[in-house]
């Protein structure tokens, strides 16, 4: 099942256009409309202000509550853009945004407007693509959830018991510990009023995988295909396996996964490899943490360049920003990897 997203931040509509989904799937539109306002804006202080009602139309591939098995395409409308915040900001690259890489690339024709095709924005199509994908992994008894794990250094509880990630999804903060999640949003708020930003981390769990999916070699290996999923999500800047960089810090006879039989079915007693070994999938649950970087916007001055004139300048970002896109990635992680899974399953 490919995918290609389209559109822009401020332009008329996005969507996503879905090629390969199977006819017959009775898409629950409902599922995921709750899907998109898990991560829609403007629901809180930790968000930007944008209105946005991401109410999904379905233009194609889909009749009488059935997908038809032409390509699906689901479209959602722009309404609340504020272009005129964007245009100070043309020709002077903001700092760690995809400006100054997209003018390049585009020779200066991009939309900058709110980041154009850059925009986190494009994460709501995303989500929607997802939620299709969620359905039909549904049917095939494998599941996909996540978590808040890190704000700014203020760590979640540890995930132990997958019914209490599956409970995270029905929470405004997804977090395990919602302790621990206030000591996250404080941390959010100061950096707002402070007029700046934080990064965190994302756990996510794809439970039911059957093993034997994937390859050791480039292009069909499990964790290059999660990757490449995950790292088209914006801000993702690091993607963990199992237990990632703590197995640098492990021996052999630590970090080993013991094999072990469980009501007949060969498992392992521990999950360090995260559910991969050799680019193929063991049948444990595949299980990652990605780095997502502060919000480059930040009501900070900040060093650019006058891309007309080659000088040094100093900026100011106006307009509605994230102090931190964490929370509102969580279903953005999961609608990415339940696309990698339905690509694992060859669906």
């Amino acid at each position: 099942m490919r995918y290609t997203i389209f559109g822009e931040s401020h332009g008329p509509a996005i969507g996503v256009v879905l090629e390969g989904v199977p006819a017959g799937l009775a898409l629950d539109l409902e599922q995921m409309q709750r899907e998109l306002a898990r991560r829609a804006p403007g629901k809180s202080p930790l968000s930007t202000a944008r209105q946005e009602a991401d109410q999904v139309h379905v233009v194609s591939g889909l009749f009488e509550g059935k997908t038809t098995g032409t390509p699906l395409t689901l479209m959602i409308v722009n309404g609340d853009p504020h272009s005129g915040d964007y245009e100070s900001i043309r020709y002077t690259p903001r700092p760690s945004h995809g400006d100054y890489a997209g003018f390049i690339r585009s020779g200066g024709r991009q939309d900058y407007r709110g980041g154009g095709h850059f925009s986190g924005r494009l994460t709501a199509p995303l989500v929607a693509a997802g939620a299709a994908a969620k359905q039909i992994l549904a049917g095939r008894g494998v599941w996909v959830g996540a978590h808040i794990s890190a704000v700014y250094g203020i760590t979640d509880a540890a995930l132990e018991d997958m019914e209490a990630l599956r409970a995270v999804a029905e929470k405004d903060f997804p977090v395990l510990d919602d302790a621990r999640g206030a000591e996250m949003r404080a941390a959010i708020l100061e950096a707002k009023n402070e007029g700046d930003s934080v990064g965190g981390a994302v756990e996510c769990v794809v439970s039911g995988l059957p093993a034997g999916l994937g390859a050791p070699d480039f292009g069909c290996n499990a964790e290059g295909i999660f990757a490449q999923h995950l790292f088209a999500v914006p801000a993702v800047k690091g993607i963990d396996f199992g237990a990632g960089v703590a197995l640098s810090m492990m021996r052999g006879s630590e970090a080993n996964d013991p094999f072990v039989v469980r009501n007949g079915k060969v498992v392992t007693r521990t999950n360090h490899a995260g559910g991969i070994n050799g680019g193929i999938t063991n049948g444990m649950p595949v299980t990652f943490e990605v780095t997502l970087r502060p919000t480059p916007s930040i009501a900070l001055p900040q060093e650019s360049v006058d891309l007309r004139t080659g000088e040094e300048v100093e900026i100011e970002i106006k307009g509605r920003h994230d102090p931190c896109i964490v929370h509102r990635a969580v279903p953005a992680v999961e609608a990415a990897a339940a696309l990698a899974a339905c690509r694992l399953m060859g669906l």
